[in-house]
């Protein structure tokens, strides 16, 4: 299999003055290649003596700005191709967003680190002519219109306020602003999430963070976001070891059992299932989820805490959680949005205007 030409993008150091290069991956986006430099700049603090060169690519959604996002279809939407680089060692490692990378991984591909995570909560961003008017979703007057190609922001909010309407918003952060903001724009609000504000130095255009409290219009977050993962050849040992010194072990466990719990239930990034985890106490562990209808009027919800302290235990714990989500009807409801996309592939017809 051939895989898509790569392009160097960066080269934070001279490859000639260290003795061992390692390939960084990335989407070329302008969030993604900040991720990749921060981890390249972490990695290179902690291994002065390696050459990290970060190489961009285009995934297929970033190349199809038309498509709604839920309507691709499939898993490893952002991935694929930077696996295939990986595989044919094109590539050492790749810098994923955590909530874009799939829960199951291709033979020989593992979840090698994750860092110190980022705010994983979702946020409003109010246009700009609207600011001071309204601050929250709950301010918001009946028709307002909610930008968002996520099906599990949509499915949440329209089960709390389903008397606001949606719209998908593709694009990367700098062009969501100025679609919301443009004069003739029938956009109120975007729904964000809080860590590529932040990595993008743009958190003054929040207005609300959205949490499982009230004041946070009871919305959970997407597995995995606000985290990174870095995907490496489960073979390669000397990168393996190489990643460790860089991984935050609360931080990985967390998203063990997030990801455990999507794994579990078969759910990929267009499906609604929100998460929110949080440690209580020495290796104890609350995770909240819950899976959502596409139209709101259906939901599976469950909160366990337990103590974690090893992968196997965090895995388990998301399946056990899965599990509990399953008896409470959430299968019924994924059913149903699987089998209104069998039905409906090539349209967007399945999701609720």
């Amino acid at each position: 299999m051939s895989t898509p030409a790569m392009q160097p993008v960066i080269t934070p150091s001279d490859s000639h003055s260290k003795s061992v290069t390692i390939r960084v991956g990335t989407r070329k986006s302008a969030l993604a290649l900040k991720q990749a430099d921060y981890v390249v700049s972490s990695l290179s603090k902690l291994h002065p003596d390696v050459n990290f060169e970060i190489v961009g690519m285009h995934s297929a959604a970033d190349k199809d700005k038309v498509t709604a996002l839920y309507n691709f279809g499939g898993k490893g939407l952002w991935t694929n191709e930077l696996e295939a680089g990986l595989m044919a060692r094109e590539l050492d490692i790749i810098v994923h967003s955590l909530k874009d990378m799939p829960t199951s991984l291709p033979d020989g591909c593992v979840l090698a680190c994750v860092p110190e995570r980022e705010d994983p909560r979702d946020v409003v961003v109010v246009k700009k002519a609207l600011e001071g008017r309204y601050n929250s979703l709950a301010d918001l007057p009946a028709g307002s219109v909610v930008g968002t190609s996520s099906v599990r922001r949509m499915a949440q909010i329209r089960r709390r306020y389903p008397a606001l309407e949606f719209r998908d918003m593709r694009g990367n952060i700098d062009t969501r602003l100025k679609k919301l903001d443009a004069e003739d724009s029938d956009y109120s609000v975007l729904i964000l999430a809080a860590a590529g504000l932040s990595r993008m130095g743009l958190l003054g255009r929040v207005t609300q963070y959205l949490d499982s409290t009230t004041e946070g219009g009871g919305m959970l977050h997407a597995v995995g976001q606000g985290g990174l993962g870095i995907e490496a050849r489960a073979d390669d040992e000397q990168t393996l070891r190489l990643l460790k010194a860089l991984e935050s072990n609360e931080v990985m466990l967390a998203a063990e059992a997030e990801r455990s719990v999507m794994r579990t239930l078969e759910g990929g990034c267009s499906i609604p299932i929100g998460v929110e985890t949080r440690w209580v106490g020495d290796n104890r562990l609350r995770l909240a989820a819950t899976v959502v209808s596409v139209d709101g009027t259906q939901a599976a919800d469950d909160a366990l805490e337990q103590e974690v302290k090893t992968r196997e235990q965090a895995v388990e714990f998301g399946e056990e959680v899965a599990r509990r989500l399953t008896e409470n009807g959430a299968q019924k409801i994924l059913d149903v949005i699987n089998a209104e996309r069998a039905a409906n592939p090539s349209t967007e017809k399945w999701v609720p205007a």
